[in-house]
């Protein structure tokens, strides 16, 4: 198992964003297209 690279205070939250706005990104799509679904 590889070490863990465990980051505090603002470093943290930059790579946390970076990690949230990919998920959202890859969401998005999908979500997307169940919004146009519906009406």
């Amino acid at each position: 198992m590889a070490a863990k690279d465990v980051k505090f205070g603002n470093d943290a939250r930059v790579k946390m964003l970076e990690g949230v706005n990919v998920l959202a990104d890859a969401v998005k799509v999908t979500l997307a297209l169940k919004a146009v679904t519906w009406y």
